[in-house]
């Protein structure tokens, strides 16, 4: 995958399109964006959380519904690879040019 914990993204399909966040978790091929996908979820009551409920939190969408937030190009870029001089590899966005 070409975005990690922690990257801004943005949204390009479903319910919340066009939304912007930062990535909290990556699990396989589904990450959790902060403030997107919120579902309700029912909890008993627990040690943890005596009083129960209904809690709000992000669930996980697939990462092919976001791309990766370039701030100078001011929307989402593609990312591509380049090799350094001294063997490292970096992500670079494809409309900027520029290392992410």
């Amino acid at each position: 995958m070409r975005i990690k914990t922690g990257d801004t993204v943005v949204v390009i399909s479903g319910k919340d399109r066009g939304k912007k966040g930062k990535i909290i978790a990556v699990k396989g091929d589904r990450v959790v964006v902060e403030g997107v996908n919120k579902v309700q979820k029912h909890t008993k009551p627990s040690q943890k959380n005596p009083q129960g409920g209904i809690i709000e939190q992000e669930a996980a969408i697939h990462h092919s519904n976001v791309m990766l937030y370039d701030a100078k190009a001011g929307k989402g870029v593609r990312v591509g690879y380049k090799f350094l001089e001294d063997g490292s590899k970096v992500r670079v966005s494809k409309k900027t040019g520029e290392e992410i």
